[in-house]
Parts: structure tokens; sequence; C-alpha cells
């Protein structure tokens, strides 16, 4: 009786031990793991009409190829007039440094030669009042009126030759300082309008496929609204989960290889990510008997040559390559 219980407790183990062995991952079988790609979203800063879609869906394009072009009649009409602004604001500038014109300059020795000669006429009438005063010809109040004409006529010639001095000047210094101001405030202005006609016109960052177009030609397009998603070769990896236990044998760099269905031969990639904070799948109270089930997220990323064979959201298995013992 006992030699059957002990058969029977025998086969059993043997029985489990198998079904563990079963149970156990085979050596190097990889992890699983998927395609992504971090895909470039183009958009204006500038909103309008949608007037030509230069590219489509899987498309392949080179850095600084045409992408879309929005209608830009709003901002050249405002750079037109930027412009304008611009050559006003030069001439007012100009016209500081400058006295006034020949003609206004021979109005005012016109002026100032009449000044004179009646200055004159005024001293020679002054002398003769004096004259009569002195012989008491004629009262003290006639040669009053006479000195009072006389320093009348003095004082307008003073007058135009300062008048006269003055159209020879240019401007005062902080007069000529606020026009300079004007024409470089005036000359930012057209720099800020010119950038916003050139952003109707959007071209490739780098050279990628066309994932996708979210505008159709005639449509209108608010301002940072992606209407083409670009897909560079440079931005396509690898991701897939590690248990905690196999961690600490990656690191930043290490080289692995991609395997997927109709890839042909493996993709060598390096590891570019480890990331900092687990996952649990599927969560499970944190202890030391369920720690199987604590993964960290692993992304590689492959040579740009080799990139384009990964397709996003295609499935991966990733292995390491190990070194050759020496």
């Amino acid at each position: 009786m006992n030699r059957i219980r002990t058969s029977a407790i025998a086969t059993s183990a043997i029985a489990l031990l198998s079904l563990l062995n079963g149970c156990k991952a085979p050596a190097d079988s990889g992890w699983s793991g998927y395609a992504e790609g971090d895909y470039v979203y183009i958009a204006s800063p500038v909103a309008g009409t949608l007037k030509i879609l230069s590219v489509q869906a899987g498309q392949q394009v080179a850095a600084g190829a045409p992408l879309f072009t929005l209608d830009a009649t709003p901002e050249q009409a405002a750079r037109a007039e930027a412009d304008a602004r611009v050559v006003a604001a030069q001439a007012q500038a100009e016209n500081t440094t400058k006295g006034r014109r020949a003609d206004e300059i021979a109005v005012v020795r016109a002026q100032l030669a009449q000044a004179r000669a009646q200055a004159a006429r005024a001293e020679t009438e002054w002398q003769r009042q004096k004259a009569l005063v002195d012989q008491n010809f004629v009262s003290q109040s006639r040669l009053d009126d006479a000195t009072t004409a006389c320093t009348q006529a003095r004082d307008r010639v003073a007058e135009l030759e300062a008048s006269l001095r003055v159209t020879t000047l240019p401007a005062r210094i902080d007069e000529r300082a606020s026009a300079e101001a004007q024409v470089e405030a005036a000359k930012q202005a057209r720099q800020q309008l010119a950038w916003r006609e050139q952003q109707t016109l959007q071209a490739a960052p780098a050279a990628g496929l066309v994932a996708d177009t979210f505008w159709r030609a005639g449509e209108y397009v608010p301002a940072g609204q992606p209407v083409v998603s670009l897909l560079p070769p440079e931005a396509r990896k690898a991701r897939f989960y590690v248990p905690e236990a196999e961690l600490g044998a990656l690191k930043i760099g290490q080289a692995v290889n991609l395997h997927c269905d109709g890839c042909g031969a493996p993709i060598a990639a390096q590891i570019s990510r480890i990331a900092t904070q687990p996952e649990y799948t599927p969560p499970v109270i944190y202890s030391n008997t369920q720690r199987t089930k604590l993964v960290f997220l692993i992304e590689a990323r492959p040579a740009p040559a080799d990139a384009t064979r990964l397709h996003p959201g295609q499935p991966l298995e990733v292995h390491p390559i190990k070194s050759e013992a020496k």
C-alpha cells in the first residue's frame, strides 16, 4: 500500500515538473514588441485657405520639398502696405536732415531785405526828429515815436536774420532720432509681415514618408492645425517590454536584433531608452512572489537605412545580440 502511494506521489511530481518545464520560456526567446513612429505634424502658424496640397499619403518626399501652400493674398497686401510705410518713414527721416527749400529761404531773405530798408528809413527819421527836437522845432513826443519805430525796425531785422539761419539748419537731434526710430519700427513691421507671407508655404523639414493629409484644397485651415503628417526614417523605432528580472542586463546603446514577419534578415538596432517607471501586466499587488509581472518599457532605434523596413503598429520580436566569447 505504501509503495503504491509512493509511486503515485513520484508520478505526480514528475508530471508537475514536466508541466513547470513546459511553462518556462525557451532560452533566448526574445521579447515581444511593436514598431512605432514619432510623426512630425506640419502646420502653418497663420490661417488661410488651402490653395495647393502638393503631396498625398504614402508619398516619399525629400527634405525641402513643398508640402502645401495657403492663399497668401492678405499677407501680400499687408506686406505691400508695410513697404509703403517704410518708404514714408525713410522720407520723413531724410527730411529732418535738411533745411528748408530754396524758395522758402528766398522768401525769408526778401523779407529781411525789406526789414533792413525799413530799419534804415526809421533810423534816418529818428535822426531828423532828434535834430528838430534839439532846435526846439518839435516836441519830445515826436522824437519818442521815432525812437520806438526805429527800435521795432531793428528788432524785425534781428528776427528775420535768426529765421534765415534756422531755414538752413536740420531738425533737432531728438526729432531726427524719433524719425530714425520710426523707420526702424516700419522695417520690423515689414519683416514680420514678410515672415507671415513665407509661412503660407510649408516645406518638408526632413526627408520621409507622408503618413497622412488632413485637409483638402479649398478648405479653410485654422492657424496651427496640422495639414500633413510626416514620418522620417530616423523617427521609426521599436518598443518592447522586458521583465524586471532581465532589466539589469540591458543598457543604453546595447545592440539588439528586431524580427518581424516578412522583414527578411534581422534588423539591427540600439537601445535608446529604458523607462524609469515600471508597468504591471496585469495590475497586481506588489510582492516578491509576483515580481515576474513587473515589466519596463524599452525603445530601440535602427539605422535610418534599415528603419524603412519597420512599419508602425507592426508586431516585433526582439533578441539581444550576445557578444562572442574571447
